[in-house]
C-alpha cells in the first residue's frame, strides 16, 4: 500500500499515512487531531546490489527476468 507524506499548517508536524491510491488525494488529519494538512512531496530512492559498488553481477538475458526462468 502506498505511503504519502504530509505536513500539518497548525502545528507543523510530519506524518505518513499508508492508503489506497484511489484515496491519495484525500485530506488526513494530523496525529494531534489538526485537519489543516497538506500532502507533501515525496522521492523514491532506488537501491541495488552490484555495479560499480561490488556485489555480484547482473544476470546476462533477456526477458523480464533476466532470461532464468524460461519465459
Amino acid at each position: 500500500m502506498p505511503r504519502y507524506d504530509f505536513r500539518c499548517r497548525a502545528c507543523g508536524a510530519t506524518f505518513e499515512v499508508n492508503r489506497p491510491m484511489v484515496q491519495a488525494s484525500e485530506p488526513a488529519a494530523c496525529p494531534q487531531g489538526h485537519l489543516d494538512t497538506v500532502k507533501l512531496l515525496s522521492t523514491v530512492a532506488v537501491t541495488g546490489r552490484g555495479g560499480a559498488s561490488g556485489g555480484a553481477p547482473a544476470p546476462a538475458g533477456g526477458g523480464c527476468c533476466g532470461g532464468a526462468c524460461g519465459c
